[in-house]
C-alpha cells in the first residue's frame, strides 16, 4: 500500500515545473559532492515559487534517505534558544536537512544563524533558507562563506514552462493566452487560473479574474497593508508603468509621498528601475484587477489624475525628464483598441536610447544593410552626417549590447535642394505638405526616418513605444512644427494599425529594392496634446453626454485642454472646447470663449471654498507663470498645497461649466 504522504509527493513531483538549476545544485549536495554548497538561500516576491521548490526539495532530501526538518518562519520565537531547541537535531544527527520557509518572518534571526548556530552543524547536513527578502549583502560577500552558500533568486516562468503549466492543469486552450496576459509567469496566479479552471474566469473581452481568486492572490503577492494611504500607493503603482516619488508627490498630495515610496521600494514584488519602481507583472493586475472589481470610481478617479499629471509634465517638465512621458500616458490606456495597435509593453526587451555616439556608427550601418539594403545604409550614413543629433541607439539593459537604432528629423522650410535629391522619402513628405498644406517659412517638418531594429524589424516593439514617445514629446515642445511624418516599410499592415491616429499620404517612395509607406498628422489642425486625449478618450468608461453629443469625461478633458493653451491663441482656437455647446452661438468664438472662461473662474471666489482654487487656476494657467512651481511660488504656496488647490478648481470649474453645458447659462438676477 502507497501511503498517503507517498501519493502526495509523487503528486507533487509531476506537476513540478521549472527550477532545473536548483534542483540540480541541491541534487549535488544530497549526493555529497565536496564541491556542492552546504547552504541554499532562495528569495523572491510572494507566489513566485518558493514554497514549492521546498516542498520539492524535502521530497527529494526523504527520498535520499536523509532526517528532515521543516520550519515555518511565520511561527518561529524571536528567542534564539526557542530555535535551537526546535532545530536541535539538525545540530546532533549527521546528513540532517533543515528547511526554513518564509524566512521574511524570522529575519531577525539572520546575523545569529550565520556567527553562531549554522557553523555548529552536524556532519554532512544541508539547509535551506526561503523568504522574500535578500540576504544581507555581507554574507554573499564574506569570502568564508563563498564557497558554501548557494543564493538564487526565483524568478517568473518562461512563457514556455508557463503553457506547459496551464496544458498541464487541463486549462481550456482558448482561454490560455487570457490567462497568461494576466498572470504573466507568476506561478501563484497560474496555479489558482488552473484551479478555478473554466468556470473561474469572466469570459468578457476585458478579462479578468473573480473576486475570491483575486482577495487569494492578494494575500499571497501583498500580505499586509498598513493603512489606507499605503494602499492609495498601491493602486498609484498598479497604473502607472513606473512610479517615482516625485509621482506619488504629484498625485497623492496630501500624503507622505517620501515613506510611501520607500515602503513601495522594499516590497518584493517591487523591481528598481532607472525610470522607478516596476511591480512584477501578476501584481501589478491583480492590484489594477482588485481595484476595478472593488471600486471602480476610484480605478477612473486615478488613470485620470495619473493621465493628467503626465499631460502637466509634457508642457512643463525639463527636457531631460519629458521624453517617456507620453510612453507612460500610453501606458494607462493600454487596453484600449487604439493603443494595444500601436504599442507593446514587453518587459523581456526592455532597453534605454542614448544619443549617437561616433563609434557606434559601424553598428548602425550594418544594422541598415542587413534589414533594408546597401541604398538605405548610404542614406543612413547621409543623415547622420547631416543631423547626428537626430539618431538614438536602442541598448539592452540587461548588457548594455546595441540592438536598434532609430533617426527623428527636423527639417525647415524651405526644403533642401540637397536633401530633396539625396532621399526619395524626404522628397515625397515635402511633395505631400505642397498638395495639401504647404509649410510657410519660419516652420519644419519632423519626420521618423529609420526605425532599425533588426531581431524585430517594423513590428511593434519597445524600441518603436520609446522613439514614438520621444516624437510626439518633441513634437509638443517644439516651436513652429507644422507635420509629423512616420515611415513604414510594411504600409498596408502598418495603415491599419495607425487608422485613427495617422493619415496614410499615399505616397510609397522608392529607396533601394524596397517601398515605404509615408504617414502624417498636421499638428497646425490638431495639436499634440488634443491628439493625445483622442487616445485617452477611446477608452475612457461611457458618461452621460451633453447637448452636443460630447460625453462629461471628454468635456472634463477639453477644459482643462482649453485652459493649458490659454497663451497660445492658434492651439486655444483649435481645442476641443470650440466644439461645444458653449461656443455654439457666440459670434466670436475665441474670444468670447475666453472671456466666459475667465468669468467661470473668477465666479468661483463667490464661494469661499472656491477662493484658493480661483487662486490656483489664476497663478497656474491665466496670468503667465511659466510653470506650475513658478504659480506656486507666487501665491507663496508649498507645491503639494498649491497643487490640492489647483486639482479643487479644476473639479469645480469643469463641474460649473458642464451645467451651463446641459442647461445654458444662469439668467441674470435683476438688480
Amino acid at each position: 500500500m502507497v501511503s498517503v504522504g507517498e501519493r502526495l509527493s509523487i503528486a507533487r513531483t509531476q506537476a513540478f515545473i521549472g527550477r532545473d538549476e536548483e534542483l540540480g545544485r541541491f541534487a549535488e549536495a544530497l549526493a555529497g559532492d565536496p564541491a556542492a554548497p552546504f547552504a541554499f538561500y532562495v528569495f523572491g516576491p510572494g507566489g513566485i515559487g518558493k514554497s514549492a521548490l521546498l516542498r520539492c526539495l524535502t521530497d527529494r532530501a526523504r527520498a535520499a534517505g536523509r532526517p528532515v526538518l521543516e520550519l515555518d518562519g511565520r511561527f518561529v520565537s524571536r528567542d534564539p534558544a526557542d530555535f535551537e531547541r526546535t532545530a536541535g537535531t539538525f545540530l546532533q544527527v549527521p546528513g540532517t536537512v533543515l528547511l526554513v520557509d518564509s524566512f521574511e518572518h524570522c529575519q531577525w534571526l539572520e546575523n545569529w544563524l550565520w556567527q553562531h548556530f549554522l557553523p555548529r552543524a552536524a556532519d554532512d547536513t544541508l539547509v535551506v533558507l526561503a523568504g522574500r527578502l535578500a540576504p544581507q549583502p555581507q554574507w554573499t560577500a564574506d569570502p568564508a562563506w563563498a564557497g558554501v552558500l548557494c543564493v538564487r533568486e526565483l524568478g517568473p516562468f518562461s512563457e514556455e514552462q508557463a503553457r506547459s503549466l496551464l496544458a498541464t492543469a487541463q486549462v481550456r486552450p482558448e482561454l490560455r493566452d487570457r490567462v497568461l496576459l494576466f498572470a504573466g509567469g507568476n506561478p501563484l496566479a497560474l496555479s489558482l487560473a488552473a484551479a478555478a479552471g473554466s468556470t473561474g474566469w469572466s469570459s468578457a473581452e476585458n478579462w479578468t479574474p473573480a473576486a475570491d481568486v483575486l482577495r487569494t492572490l492578494l494575500a499571497g503577492l501583498i500580505g499586509e497593508v498598513p493603512t489606507a494611504a499605503h494602499r492609495r500607493a498601491l493602486e498609484v503603482a498598479a497604473q502607472a508603468y513606473s512610479t517615482s516619488e516625485e509621482l506619488l508627490a504629484a498625485v497623492l498630495p496630501d500624503e507622505d509621498a517620501h515613506l510611501l515610496f520607500g515602503w513601495l521600494r522594499d516590497l518584493p514584488f517591487m523591481e528598481s528601475t532607472h525610470r522607478g519602481l516596476h511591480p512584477h507583472d501578476a501584481a501589478r493586475e491583480t492590484l489594477a484587477a482588485d481595484l476595478r472589481w472593488r471600486a471602480p470610481n476610484a480605478f477612473v478617479a486615478m488613470r485620470r489624475r495619473l493621465a493628467e499629471e503626465y499631460l502637466r509634465l509634457l508642457r512643463e517638465a525639463p527636457d531631460e525628464q519629458v521624453w517617456t512621458v507620453t510612453d507612460e500616458l500610453f501606458h494607462l490606456f493600454r487596453e484600449g483598441e487604439l493603443v494595444a495597435r500601436l504599442r507593446t509593453w514587453s518587459r523581456e526587451e526592455e532597453v534605454h536610447d542614448r544619443p549617437l555616439h561616433p563609434d557606434d556608427l559601424d553598428i548602425v550601418l550594418r544594422m541598415a544593410a542587413e534589414t533594408e539594403g546597401t541604398a538605405s545604409a548610404e542614406l543612413v550614413r547621409y543623415w547622420a552626417q547631416r543631423q547626428p543629433q537626430a539618431f538614438s541607439v536602442y541598448r539592452l539593459v540587461s548588457t548594455g549590447r546595441i540592438v536598434a537604432f532609430t533617426a527623428r528629423l527636423a527639417l525647415p522650410a524651405p526644403p533642401d535642394a540637397a536633401d530633396l535629391a539625396a532621399d526619395p522619402v524626404v522628397a515625397a513628405a515635402w511633395e505631400h505638405t505642397d498638395a495639401t498644406a504647404p509649410v510657410r517659412p519660419g516652420e519644419h517638418i519632423g519626420i521618423s526616418r529609420f526605425s532599425v531594429y533588426p531581431e524585430k524589424y517594423q513590428v511593434p516593439s519597445r524600441v518603436i513605444d520609446l522613439s514614438s514617445s520621444r516624437a510626439q514629446a518633441e513634437s509638443a515642445r517644439a516651436r513652429g512644427r507644422a507635420y509629423g511624418f512616420a515611415v513604414w516599410r510594411d504600409a498596408e499592415a502598418w495603415a491599419a494599425r495607425v487608422k485613427g491616429s495617422l493619415a496614410d499620404t499615399g505616397a510609397r517612395p522608392r529607396v533601394g529594392e524596397h517601398t515605404y509607406g509615408l504617414f502624417c498628422v498636421d499638428w497646425r489642425q490638431v495639436p499634440v496634446e488634443t491628439w493625445l486625449r483622442h487616445f485617452i478618450a477611446s477608452t475612457a468608461v461611457p458618461a452621460p453626454a451633453g447637448p452636443s453629443g460630447v460625453p462629461r469625461t471628454e468635456f472634463d478633458q477639453a477644459v482643462r485642454e482649453a485652459l493649458s493653451h490659454w497663451r497660445d491663441a492658434a492651439a486655444f482656437a483649435a481645442c476641443a472646447l470650440m466644439r461645444s455647446r458653449l461656443a455654439a452661438d457666440l459670434a466670436e468664438p475665441v474670444e468670447e470663449l475666453r472671456a466666459l472662461l475667465r468669468t467661470a473662474v473668477d465666479d468661483l471666489a463667490r464661494d469661499p471654498r472656491g477662493l484658493r482654487a480661483r487662486e490656483a487656476l489664476t497663478a497656474g494657467y491665466l496670468s503667465g507663470a511659466p510653470t506650475q512651481e513658478a504659480a506656486a511660488r507666487r501665491l507663496g504656496l508649498p507645491y503639494g498645497t498649491y497643487r490640492r488647490h489647483l486639482r479643487q478648481g479644476l473639479d469645480l470649474l469643469c463641474e460649473a461649466l458642464w451645467q451651463q453645458e446641459l442647461h445654458g447659462p444662469a439668467p441674470v438676477e435683476p438688480s
